[in-house]
């Protein structure tokens, strides 16, 4: 089957590859220019290529359109400047033999040019979304695939950031200023999504390995606090990611193969020149298999499969707007064969079989249409599909036979519209109204057996809930360097009729070309992991009852500080203090440590009963980045965190949250070297070093585990009273792109070193049935990782 596989990828690189052998190896660059608020296309707008000799540039056409051919692999910086609007640096724009660079740039009307100096933008600070003032930033493809350690997941990738920490190579979930990962919103091209990763379960957000595929990602934003109002259902942060568009005038095609990610095959290409219709198709075989049989490690011993699509079909301009069709697909499945693993597993227990699915489901329509020369429709409409089947088996003994233990079987469609208003007033002001709302069915079917060999069907629910949210935001600039942006966001759940009225705020000050602050404030509330709901407990006549099903939102209020340096050209220096305020938590109603603040920081679904919103938390902390943007053939980013994360439960008593590590610290850097007589080759380097504080945990009660025969945690005046040992991770990352000199066709191939070290990181302590001892299982060591691709 292997064999199959290579050689229907080398089938596939002859086919396409000898269509353009006798192609120019000059790259194209083009775009659109638009005015960032009203997206109305802006004629006369110039580009310029920096640094090139002779200069080489464009002016756009009618319809804010700009060509500039005969571009030579390399890295570019762009400027473009129009008549009363700021100029703008795009910094990094990589040409590559392989693929022409298609590029979509808003640029901002200026308030006063003729009284006030001038102040120009830059991308390299700027996030895509308009209303955002503290606690944001946006993020490329290319720094996804460039960075050391990255996987190709967009959430290993924002872990570099202040702020973040995910201390676990096991699993891609983040930790963002303390909070639980479960407070995280996943967006995709407008459509809110529960999880878009592998081996995902209900009322989780992250999983073992992204769905998401780097390659057809367009840039996208990441928030860590105090976030716009257009975001609501959050506590902690936001993705929001977009697809970008196939090209629109050309085919172009990539292969890619990956020890972790697979075989993968991309093509793009026009529908309809004439309209500017295009396609975009990606596809992902994973060959985790082959990586484990030439000995790297994954975490387990067992095989893990997933395979992935994704697409987008842009219908062009039309009468009625633009129409765009998007979507994603994920199968994952991995069965732990208790003769097939060991102690040391980090996602299997040796005294027992299971077996595990899962698959996503994303189908989406956008439609925008403008409703004249300052304001627009933005509609998005679209379903999404989560489920996973988990089965678990006691293993034969010489005095027990096989048996069934556990049967998981859940799943969950939301039914999505979200539709906006979006109006640039004046030159000044820019409004934003919309709703979103989601018709949530919800389909639980789980049963364990009970030590009396009785079966417990603690979910049994199939039905549907709607959750319903407004928003209104303003964007205000005093001056060109003074903005305000306000906002508040609304919603309703209507299970249990819960509802919340959110305000929004943020001040941001240039005070010269070099230094800008900003202020920020954001109340925000989420619901409850949808399965919390509804667990069940059975009485002792027999029947169940259902006492979470009225739970309201956990509220949080966000207060942030920030201040921003451009010390040098192209240096950058950020601070930020943040203070989380977080009420209405979960805890049980006796006196306990339970709290939900501390979901995701186990496999373990939640068993709690009887639960209310009478808990609170607080999150508080500084953060530091100092970075150096990629320019003359290297970067630098240095991150640092200090923070504390604690929480009261309904004992009253303080503690530590399970994602307390009390600081993080990130340092990159990289250096291209051009190759070659041309030197339009490439040979470059990465680095990444991260060290975070060990994680507090609630230590194992041997004697009561071995009692029970199954593991039991020590009481509540012990929870998360100790701490693993911190985290320290070294990886190093080379690659090598070649271009060619006779043909559209670049190839790549790299190598990431994860844990050059072989540092043991502790991933548990658990009880072991097998041995009757408390375990240390570890996170993955040495971990050697290589991506080919080709594009043309």
């Amino acid at each position: 089957m292997k064999k199959n596989y290579l050689n229907l990828f080398l089938l596939l690189f002859v086919v396409f590859t000898s269509k353009v052998i006798a192609q120019s190896a000059a790259q194209t660059v083009r775009g659109t220019v638009m005015d960032k608020q009203s997206q109305s296309t802006i004629p006369g707008a110039n580009i310029i290529i920096i640094g090139t000799d002779p200069l080489k540039g464009s002016v756009t056409d009618m319809d804010g359109r700009f060509k500039i051919t005969d571009v030579i692999p390399g890295r570019y910086d762009l400027k473009i400047t129009y008549i009363g609007y700021k100029e703008i640096v795009m910094p990094n724009v990589v040409v590559t033999s392989g693929k022409e660079v298609v590029l979509d740039i808003g640029m901002e009307e200026n308030i006063s040019a003729l009284t006030e100096v001038e102040v120009s933008a830059s991308k390299k600070n700027e996030t895509n979304n308009e209303m955002t003032s503290v606690s944001g930033r946006s993020f490329s493809m290319e720094e996804v695939n460039r960075y050391a350690g990255g996987r190709s997941d967009p959430s290993r990738l924002a872990a570099n950031f202040a702020g973040v920490s995910s201390p676990d190579d096991s699993r891609n979930d983040i930790v963002i200023r303390g909070n639980s990962p479960t407070g995280v919103l996943w967006r995709i091209e407008g459509l809110n999504v529960p999880n878009p990763n592998h081996f995902s379960t209900v009322g989780t957000t992250g999983g073992p390995v992204s769905a998401i595929n780097t390659n057809v990602i367009k840039n996208s934003d990441f928030f860590t606090s105090a976030f716009p109002s257009e975001y609501g259902n959050a506590n902690a942060g936001v993705f929001d990611l977009g697809f970008r568009t196939g090209n629109s005038e050309k085919k172009e095609h990539t292969l890619q193969l990956g020890a972790l990610t697979g075989l993968e095959a991309m093509t793009e290409g026009p529908i309809n020149k004439k309209k500017g219709s295009s396609y975009l198709l990606a596809y992902r075989y994973s060959f985790t298999g082959v990586a484990q049989a030439i000995g790297i490690p994954i975490g387990t011993t067992a095989t893990p499969f997933y395979q992935d699509l994704s697409f987008k079909i842009n219908g062009g301009t039309t009468k009625i707007g633009k129409f765009t069709l998007f979507g994603l697909g994920a199968k994952s499945k991995i069965d732990f064969v208790h003769t097939k693993i060991d102690s040391t597993d980090l996602f299997a227990n040796p005294a027992k079989d299971s077996y595990f699915t899962s698959d996503i489901g994303i189908i989406g329509v956008k439609h925008f249409i403008k409703v004249n020369e300052r304001s627009y429709f933005n509609t998005i409409i679209g379903a999404t599909y989560n489920g996973s089947n988990y089965l678990e088996d006691n293993i034969a003994t010489d005095t027990k036979p096989l048996e069934r233990y556990v049967e998981n079987k859940t799943s969950q469609i939301h039914y999505s519209i979200n539709t906006s208003f979006n109006s640039k007033i004046n030159s000044k002001l820019f409004v934003k109204v919309g709703v979103i709302s989601e018709v949530i069915n919800l389909i639980l079917d789980a049963r364990v057996k009970d030590s009396n060999a009785v079966w417990n069907k603690y979910w049994d629910f199939n039905d549907y809930m709607v959750l319903h949210q407004a928003y209104a935001q303003a964007k205000y600039r005093f001056t060109n360097k003074l903005t305000l942006n306000l906002g508040v966001h609304g919603q309703l759940l209507d299970l249990n009729n819960s509802t919340s009225v959110e305000p929004r705020a943020g001040l941001k000050y240039q005070l010269n070309e070099k230094n800008t602050i900003s202020l920020g404030y954001g109340m925000h509330s989420q619901m409850q992991p949808a399965d919390i709901y509804f667990y069940r407990t059975r009485k002792t006549d027999g029947t169940y009852e259902t006492t979470n099903k009225n739970l309201g939102f956990t509220t949080s209020q966000h207060f942030v500080v920030g201040y921003d340096i451009l010390p040098i050209k192209d240096w950058r220096i950020k601070t930020e203090v943040y203070y989380q305020l977080l009420a209405n938590v979960p805890v049980t109603q006796t006196p306990s440590s339970f709290s939900m603040l501390n979901t995701g920081a186990s496999f373990l679904p939640n068993d709690q009963v009887n639960l209310v919103n009478k808990g609170s938390g607080t999150n508080y902390g500084a953060e530091l980045t100092i970075e150096k943007f990629f320019s003359k053939g290297y970067y630098v980013l240095m991150t640092g965190t200090v923070y504390e994360s604690k929480y009261k439960g309904s004992d009253g008593v303080e503690h530590n949250t399970a994602f307390n590590g009390n600081y993080v610290y990130n340092l990159l850097g990289g250096k291209d070297f051009k190759i070659g007589k041309e030197k339009r080759n490439v040979f470059s380097v990465g680095i990444k070093m991260t060290q975070a504080g060990g994680r507090y945990f609630t230590p194992v009660d041997l004697a009561a585990s071995q009692a029970a025969d199954a593991q039991v945690l020590q009481g509540d005046d012990k929870a998360f009273s100790e701490r693993n040992p911190d985290f320290f991770r070294l990886d190093i990352k080379t690659g090598v792109t070649f271009n060619s000199r006779k043909s559209k066709l670049s190839q790549t191939l790299s190598f990431d070193i994860q844990n050059v070290t072989n540092n043991k990181n502790v991933f548990a302590q658990r009880y072991n049935p097998i041995t009757n001892t408390v375990n240390t299982a570890y996170q993955i060591g040495f971990f050697p990782n290589f991506v080919y691709k080709i594009q043309f």
